[in-house]
């Protein structure tokens, strides 16, 4: 179960269209980065993966939130044997009046899509940069559950935060619960390397900002420490005099009276002080207490997990209605929602992943952005209903353009399908001879180095040379429609020096003990060829 996505068939992804601001819909590809994927999305990851593993640096997902009233169809592990055969059990103890393992509406929908998440989320850890983080949509019905698979797949030192977010909508007020709302977006890290990113500041926060001089606006706070390890005996370093305007020695007094200290030593305060980073601010009493400038300039605030202030699945309802002229979607997400998802967790060079796209904010709050800060960020959105082109594609083609009062931000992508399978045969044991040969050799270098794939130049080696990694070098010696064999013959045209090859052929004639002494590694075609 857990290795489900093993499973899956590795697919070529095919280009159908393009789309750019400058020439509308076209067949010729555009080098744009921005993709749209129609096709499951378990088969368009693992399509990803020879290109993109490890390249993703923030990943939004609104997958189903198994209400119960949901027609969600992404079953597809649930036909795996072992779950057949755990099925069976249950429907069986239950005709027998017996007690099952776990109840059949549990069976039904929770363990489903716990099935359906596992193999996807698997590949998206895959997909995740090192320094980048995950971001999954989710309600009560399922929050748990996520929270234990994610602690499993990710890591639960890699768990971020759990956000409230705040709907704007009280949905189950017909029941005997709880209204809801609000929904939670659960976050992970790849590794212990990202960092969350700044917000923006509100014009309210800025409001703050009340003071000013020559550097500009700042605002303040207090020099002594508060809070926890306040106390002077916590920090003996850090209990000094500070000398005030009036030539008098202010000390880190509490406020009940006790002794507590300065929040950094006098080192820092000696060039806090040369900097003009110090203010003075007089009490009631005439006495003063110290205080440190922190300017407006490209300031951001930390954010936190309780996100109630942006507008919620109203405006979002509103805004397709404005796109599309119509109620075309039923549970779009807020742009601002992503837009601030993508901020804290980007930079104005990543690319941004959403492989349940829906509606396609994802992409539209990628291009509000790259709009806003001139960026270049990228988006990739897999989304396997029908409505991929006419509803995901059409609303990022109208975003691009422009829609009602809105100037258009710009831009170009890219729109494929699921293709043709790298193999054939009951077992997959054979590689597809319909397949293009460059996704074929991409598929090989990226099998043996987990790299992405750059074509060689036929003229400098034989026009079978993959590439060169860590000393090795790589050769697949394969045509459709012949067999290929690796003999003395094939060897005298290799040009390219190494600590080590690894060829690939139909047959092998040379010695075992040859190619042991020549560091010759071969792989036989298609019986040695990986299956990821």
């Amino acid at each position: 179960m857990i290795n489900h996505h093993r499973d899956v068939p590795f697919k070529i992804l095919e280009h159908k269209y393009s789309f750019s601001d400058k020439d509308g819909e076209t067949t010729a590809p555009v080098n744009s980065g921005n993709m749209i994927i129609h096709g499951d999305n378990l088969e368009a990851l693992k399509s990803l993966l020879p290109k993109y593993e490890g390249k993703i640096k923030c990943i939004y997902i609104d997958p189903p939130y198994n209400t119960g009233n949901e027609n969600w169809v992404y079953n597809d592990n649930v036909n795996h044997p072992k779950i057949k055969k755990w099925l069976e059990a249950t429907l069986i103890a239950k005709e027998s009046g017996k007690e099952a393992a776990i109840g059949i509406d549990d069976l039904a929908r929770h363990d489903k899509w716990l099935c359906m998440m596992y193999p996807r989320l698997k590949l998206l850890q895959k997909l995740l940069a090192d320094d980048g983080a995950i971001f999954i949509s989710i309600d009560d019905n399922e929050q748990a559950n996520l929270k234990l698979i994610c602690d499993e797949i990710f890591g639960s030192g890699n768990f971020l935060g759990n956000i409230v977010r705040g709907t704007g909508t009280t949905t189950g007020q017909d029941t005997n619960g709880l209204g809801k709302a609000f929904d939670y977006i659960i976050c992970y890290s790849k590794t212990q390397k990202f960092i969350v990113g700044g917000l923006k500041l509100s014009p309210k926060d800025e409001k703050r900002y009340n003071l000013k001089d020559i550097k500009g606006d700042f605002s303040i706070l207090q020099l002594r420490r508060t809070g926890g390890e306040d106390r002077r005996e916590d920090r003996p370093t850090m209990y000094f005099p500070i000398v005030g305007p009036d030539g008098n020695d202010i000390y880190p007094i509490g406020p009940t009276g006790y002794e507590s200290r300065w929040r950094v030593g006098p080192d820092t305060v000696k060039k806090m002080i040369e900097n003009d980073e110090l203010y003075f601010k007089k009490d009631k009493d005439g006495t003063y207490k110290v205080y440190y400038k922190y300017y407006l300039e490209n300031r951001t605030k930390r954010p936190s997990n309780l996100w109630y202030e942006i507008e919620g699945n109203k405006k979002a309802q509103i805004d397709i209605k404005n796109i599309f002229t119509d109620k075309v979607f039923d549970t779009p997400k807020p742009i601002e929602l992503i837009g601030r998802v993508i901020q804290i967790s980007t930079d104005k060079n990543s690319i941004i992943l959403d492989s349940f796209a829906g509606s396609g904010t994802s992409a539209h709050a990628v291009l509000n952005l790259n709009k806003e800060d001139d960026g270049a960020r990228k988006f990739i959105l897999i989304e396997m209903e029908d409505y991929a082109d006419n509803i995901t594609a059409e609303r990022v083609k109208r975003v691009i353009n422009g829609y009602a009062d809105k100037e258009g931000t710009g831009g170009s992508f890219n729109y494929f399908e699921l293709g043709k399978p790298m193999f054939v045969g009951e077992n997959r044991e054979s590689l597809n001879e319909e397949v293009d040969l460059t996704k074929i050799r991409e598929y090989i270098w990226y099998s043996e180095t987990r790299s992405v794939f750059t074509p060689t130049d036929p003229t400098k080696d034989i026009s079978y040379f993959l590439g060169k990694k860590e000393g090795t070098a790589y050769y697949f010696i394969y045509e459709k429609d012949s067999l290929t064999t690796l003999d003395y013959d094939t060897l005298s045209t290799i040009r390219t020096k190494a600590g080590q090859y690894v060829i690939y052929a139909d047959n092998c004639l040379l010695p075992k003990d040859f190619m042991l002494k020549k560091n010759i590694v071969f792989k036989k075609i298609p019986r040695d060829v990986t299956r990821f």
